[in-house]
């Protein structure tokens, strides 16, 4: 069966000493539309994310969501400036001497003056993110696509009931077109007849002109076409894998027969039957925009 384009995935993994979360949201598009949001400090394993879910996925809008708790991991290098404190003391030390105060500068002092200490946060290890980022999106896409399977099975479902119904419709328009043609040569014969009065008919034109009649409403082409198509989509429904391109254009081949069909409609009943035909490839077209 085919697969949804619908889904979400969330896979958590503790490592390097940091929590990281993916979460992945899909929903429909005509093609592969990949957003990745990362922290700013592992902006380098964007492309890593992108590349995982890139031979994962052939359609759909994919937004990647990758949050890293550093609360337990923050490692800080705090180093002493020395030439600031340095001057920091010597200043302290002058303004006390120019000034007549007593006292010595106190360590407390010293290490509230801004720049006295410098803090880095130590840069993690691109390789070691990258391998957990690639981890992490296989279990995170695991689930996404689990759930776009289950998805996908209940659209195939709905598709293939809406495939019989166009089948059981397009029957109806096959055994009523014959009726049609009689129909209009009874109504013709009886107007006819009506206007010549006691004048005879001429059959032969009569039986002529029903002929045109038959041939324009005849519709067997577009139906043994319309039937292939049907079949050529069940096929893709069992086929499965992204099939989503090849059906859309079988629905608009579907679209097209019916709409020829509809143009030869001789009556009204034929013309409500079109109309059903039309509205159920619609359900159709709809449920399969969001197959992959």
């Amino acid at each position: 069966m085919l697969k949804s384009m619908t889904g979400y995935g969330r896979a958590s993994l503790n490592a390097l000493g940091c929590e990281f979360t993916l979460e992945l949201r899909a929903v429909n598009h005509r093609y592969l539309d990949i957003s990745v949001r990362v922290p700013r400090v592992f902006a380098f394993a964007e492309d890593a994310l992108k590349s995982v879910i890139n031979k994962r996925l052939s359609r759909g809008k994919i937004d990647a969501y990758l949050s890293v708790d550093t609360k337990a991991a923050d490692i800080m290098k705090i180093s002493l400036n020395k030439p600031v404190a340095r001057s920091y003391l010597s200043a302290l030390l002058e303004m006390r001497d120019e000034l007549g105060l007593s006292g010595e500068p106190r360590l407390e002092m010293l290490a509230r003056m801004p720049d006295v200490f410098a803090v880095e946060r130590e840069q993690p290890d691109a390789e070691a993110v990258a391998a957990v980022v690639t981890q992490l999106a296989g279990a995170a896409l695991d689930e996404l696509e689990a759930m776009r399977a289950r998805e996908g099975a209940r659209l195939c479902a709905s598709v293939l009931d809406g495939i019989a119904e166009v089948e059981r419709l397009a029957l109806a328009v096959e055994e009523r077109t014959p009726s049609v043609a009689e129909e209009y040569r009874v109504k013709l014969e009886t107007r006819l007849r009506e206007f010549l009065a006691d004048r005879t008919v001429d059959e032969t034109r009569l039986l002529t002109e029903v002929a045109i009649f038959a041939d324009k409403v005849a519709n067997n082409e577009e139906l043994v076409r319309l039937r292939s198509h049907l079949a050529e989509l069940r096929a893709l429904l069992d086929k499965g894998g992204a099939q989503g391109r090849r059906i859309d254009f079988l629905i608009q081949e579907l679209n097209r027969e019916v709409n020829t069909v509809g143009s030869k409609c001789g009556d009204a009943t034929l013309s409500r039957t079109v109309v059903d035909l039309k509205a159920e490839i619609e359900k159709i077209r709809e449920q399969v925009q969001n197959l992959e």
